[in-house]
């Protein structure tokens, strides 16, 4: 398929409700408006394409740069194709889920992500942190930095909350991946979190006790087979 032919399945699956309500949650135009469930039938028959995810990410609709993610190849991406996906993820789904999920399953993602989270720019420094949590999801433990990551939970914990809204948000997760899939790092007192979530029924997760509930589970330290969902 092409990017086109995709751009025009979306526009017949998608209709003003699903529109407005991801307006709501700060998508921005153009936009279609298609059922995640939609987007990820559309994944199962594409499958795995870099070139298409490229061309659908440079098409500037929201429901299509979200598909890029799912059928990207991280491997295949460059540095600067993930640089450009960040700088252009133009809302808070984009950066915090399809960058991130794509960056974290890339070799490039850790590094891209701890210069991320030294950006200005609010959209960007959420989708380092958010790369962040996603690679705890997935990377084995022993191969992750765990001195870096215990200095950044104290990073967190002194600087979350005068962080832009966003950030806080993501910051707030950071803390929640690695208390969950990292059991040892079980994270700095951050207490509640609070963020403007432009009036949606959203909530902003307690992380000590997402985690317990986490452990109650007994999923500590479970991994994903994927950072993509």
């Amino acid at each position: 398929m092409t990017a086109a032919e995709i751009l025009a399945e979306l526009e017949q699956l998608g209709n003003e409700q699903s529109r407005k309500i991801l307006r709501k949650h700060g998508a921005t135009e153009p936009l279609s408006g298609v059922k995640i469930e939609d987007l990820k039938k559309i994944q199962k028959r594409v499958k795995t394409n870099y070139q298409l995810a490229l061309d659908l990410w440079n098409s500037r609709n929201s429901d299509a740069m979200y598909l890029a993610s799912l059928i990207s190849d991280p491997g295949k991406m460059t540095k600067t194709d993930l640089e450009h996906w960040a700088a252009t993820a133009s809302w808070h789904m984009l950066s915090e889920c399809a960058v991130a999920w794509t960056a974290a399953e890339s070799p490039l993602g850790w590094d891209l992500a701890l210069k991320w989270i030294e950006s200005d720019q609010e959209r960007i420094a959420t989708a380092g942190w958010a790369t962040l949590s996603s690679i705890f999801s997935i990377k084995p433990n022993p191969e992750l930095d765990l001195e870096k990551i215990r200095a950044l939970l104290q990073r967190v914990a002194t600087t979350l909350h005068q962080a832009p809204n966003r950030v806080r948000y993501v910051m707030n997760g950071f803390v929640i991946a690695a208390g969950s899939f990292i059991p040892e790092l079980t994270g700095e007192a951050i207490g509640k979190v609070k963020v403007d979530m432009n009036g949606t029924a959203c909530k902003v997760p307690f992380s000590p006790e997402y985690i317990r509930k986490v452990a109650d589970h007994n999923a500590l330290g479970k991994k994903r087979k994927t950072a993509k969902c």
